[in-house]
């Protein structure tokens, strides 16, 4: 890299780091774009809408309207399933690339590259990486201050209890050395009774799936009490057995005997894969391993939270690398097709074989189960249904930072599109 080359890399960097002290929400795309304009390029950011279907175009000034991108059926999309760059069709100079926060996946970049760039430069390839990686960690971080970005994420609005839900729950994915973690809720737009959460501190993994009686705000406000009890216990400094009694006590005080919560709380040790576990009233976590469900983790049983302590022992697994585990409510396994067929957790099964053979991340696993659930049932859940995907000891999680990813070809869409968007060709 020459000294040139060095210096207009260094001032689109800085350019958008300057930009992000003081940019609102809806100014991060404005942002983006100019930090491109350093370097000659062009760029348009394209945000995942809640049930990651579509690819959304954030307003840009100066620049006309875009169309949304399927996911499923175009090179937008296959960059936004595999996080790995993909280049215009036709021709066309540039390159679509990967946003994320860490490993959180939120939508994808259309950098034009007028003059035809090299893509297996270095230097390109560096400059795509930082733009669109400091893109990513702006984009979080200033969602918070502000509901640009969010609001062009919802096709529909949200109902109340919905709101309130999504406000406490963590990323939807998350990765360090030796793990990924991902999760879904549906529905994305009236859920109101799920959540999960995760705490990863030093080689410790927290896991918790809930599932709060009533699909209503009641609901809604004991399932976020039951996190927060969880969450303070944890944050405090306590260990899982007295995180299962502030759970109870907390939902027990709040739901006055006639509400209750099922659910799975863990501990997994990342440095040895030994997994303590209780579950209360709640389907049975599944362990894949080698790509194939070898069975349920069936132990720790006890009482609903909320109806007293009862007897209660941790369940103990000792994981392998390579392992999944798949947490999840039934309102999964209970969705019901429009003739009345249970999807089942033998479809649940088949579904993460599929996707395992296929190489798939856990997010994009998750994402395809989620669309099946739906898609049976006409896009219209009678219940919540959420899942969380652990994966330990593996090597994966790179495949979220990296420039490369999980090869294309191994994420053909479901519906066989080969992908044919052509991208700056409005």
């Amino acid at each position: 890299m020459s000294a040139s080359d060095a210096e207009q890399t260094l001032t689109m960097v800085r350019t958008l780091l300057d930009r992000s002290h003081l940019a609102t929400t809806g100014q991060v795309p404005d942002a983006i774009m100019q930090a491109a304009g350093t370097v000659g390029w062009t760029a348009a950011l394209y945000l995942v809408d809640h049930e990651q279907r579509l690819l959304l175009p954030a307003a840009v000034t100066g620049s006309g309207p875009r169309r949304p991108l399927a996911i499923d059926t175009t090179l937008a999309g296959r960059c936004f399933r595999s996080t790995e760059p993909v280049p215009f069709a036709g021709g066309v100079p540039g390159v679509w690339v990967p946003v994320v926060d860490g490993a959180d996946r939120l939508g994808v970049l259309e950098i034009g590259t007028p003059g035809g760039a090299d893509l297996d430069d270095p230097l390109v390839q560096e400059r795509c990486r930082m733009l669109s990686h400091l893109g990513g960690h702006m984009i979080a971080a200033k969602s918070p201050y502000g509901d640009g970005l969010d609001a062009m994420r919802r096709l529909r609005p949200r109902t109340l209890p919905s709101e309130l839900l999504h406000q406490s729950l963590p990323p939807l994915t998350f990765a360090c050395e030796g793990l990924v973690i991902s999760c879904l809720l549906l529905p994305a737009y009236d859920v109101a009774a799920d959540a999960f959460d995760y705490g990863v501190t030093d080689d410790t993994v927290h896991l918790a799936v809930l599932d709060a009686t009533g699909h209503d705000l009641q609901g809604t406000i004991l399932a976020t009490l039951a996190l927060a009890a969880y969450r303070n216990n944890r944050r405090n400094g306590h260990g899982l057995a007295e995180g299962v009694s502030a759970v109870d006590r907390t939902v027990a005080g709040h739901g006055g005997g006639e509400r209750f919560v099922t659910g799975v709380l863990g501990k997994l040790d990342m440095t040895t894969g030994r997994l303590r576990y209780l579950n209360a009233g709640h389907p049975p976590p599944l362990l894949l391993r080698r790509g194939r469900v070898v069975k349920e983790l069936d132990g720790g049983h006890r009482i609903m939270f909320g109806l007293g302590q009862g007897p209660a022992a941790f369940a103990e697994e000792w994981l392998q690398p390579g392992d999944r585990l798949v947490l999840y409510t039934d309102g999964v396994v209970e969705a019901r097709d429009l003739d009345g067929e249970f999807f089942g957790q033998e479809r649940l099964e088949e579904l993460l074989h599929k996707a395992a053979a296929a190489g798939l991340p856990a997010p994009e696993t998750l994402r395809r189960i989620a669309h099946d659930v739906l898609d049976r049932q006409g896009g219209v859940l009678q219940d919540d249904a959420t899942l969380l995907i652990a994966e330990w000891a593996t090597t994966r999680e790179r495949n979220f930072t990296a420039v490369g990813g999980v090869p294309a070809h191994e994420l053909t869409p479901h519906g066989g599109g080969s992908g044919d968007d052509q991208s700056l060709r409005r």
